[in-house]
């Protein structure tokens, strides 16, 4: 091997020539210098291990600050009848499932002359100050405004004949009488109406509200609005999937809206068109409240 090769590998090509020793022995210092590169790595190769090497740790268990909770399931209700779905905190909360109500036959040709004949649009909301189109159509009959999500629908006495022949019908099914009817279109599965209750002051305390579905089958949810430790926190209250068929109808009373939110979510799959006829009875708000906000009943308004 060369001398600079051999500088080179033992020392770096910067290393000064070391002389060598007669007789071909190897050169002075190679052999010293070899065994200090050694210990140098060994020493590097030692603080890295050390510095990596796991150290033994204890773990203690902590119970969690607030205990364990399951989500609980969401039930469905698909079955005719009557049935409790709470029994606080404002009072009972009822629903009237009637699959059926309406044959078939008959509600095809309902559904059909409904959506062709009644006035749809699409009605203009107001959140935070900024306006959104809602992601359905309306329309309204009554003898009064109403009004919800800051903006008013107008009173509308020109009812078309087919919808008081359904209002007479409800009517009879359900025992409660009703002077208003919201009429709303879903187009599609991505047609829907969000979490909300019907709690507008003009309905009154513990209002009843019919519903009336034609078309293909979309699922209407309901949720317990959560006790106000919870903050406004939603996970773990009860949850209710109902799914409504051409021709039922569904009736919401009782302590319902005080004491749930319901929705008609979007589907991402086909869904053919659906109308939703939910009858009311809208009252006349009190002068100077202002409209579509909820006003606070008092004990003595609600006997």
């Amino acid at each position: 091997m060369s001398d600079r090769r051999q500088r080179a590998r033992v020392q770096g090509s910067w290393a000064r020539q070391v002389p060598r020793p007669r007789g071909g022995g190897p050169a002075v210092g190679v052999a010293s210098n070899h065994q200090q590169a050694q210990s140098s790595v060994a020493s590097v190769s030692a603080v890295w291990k050390s510095g990596h090497q796991k150290t033994p740790e204890t773990f203690e268990f902590q119970p969690p600050e607030r205990p364990v909770r399951e989500v609980p399931a969401q039930k469905v209700i698909d079955h005719p009848g009557d049935h409790v779905i709470s029994h606080g905190p404002s009072g009972v909360s009822r629903l009237r499932l009637l699959p059926g109500f309406l044959p078939a036959e008959e509600a095809d040709g309902i559904f059909s002359r409904l959506l062709a004949e009644l006035p749809w649009s699409q009605k203009t909301n107001y959140r935070q100050g900024e306006a959104y189109e809602e992601p359905r159509l309306t329309c309204w009959f009554g003898q009064l405004p109403y009004s919800y999500s800051h903006s008013t629908l107008a009173a509308n006495s020109q009812w078309h004949p087919l919808l008081v022949s359904l209002c007479e019908a409800v009517t009879a099914a359900s025992g409660c009488s009703f002077n208003s009817l919201l009429c709303n279109l879903y187009r599609d599965g991505h047609d829907s109406i969000g979490w909300h209750s019907d709690d507008e002051a003009s309905l009154g305390a513990e209002p009843t509200i019919a519903s009336l579905s034609l078309g293909d089958t979309r699922v209407f949810s309901l949720r317990k609005k959560p006790p106000p430790e919870e903050d406004g926190d939603f996970t773990y209250v009860e949850r209710l999937r109902v799914p409504l068929a051409h021709g039922t109808l569904l009736t919401m009373s009782g302590a319902t809206q005080d004491d749930w939110q319901h929705q008609v979510a979007k589907e991402y799959h086909d869904r053919g068109p659906r109308i939703n006829l939910t009858f009311r009875t809208i009252h006349a708000e009190p002068e100077g409240h202002r409209p579509g906000t909820k006003l606070w009943f008092t004990a003595q308004n609600k006997s």
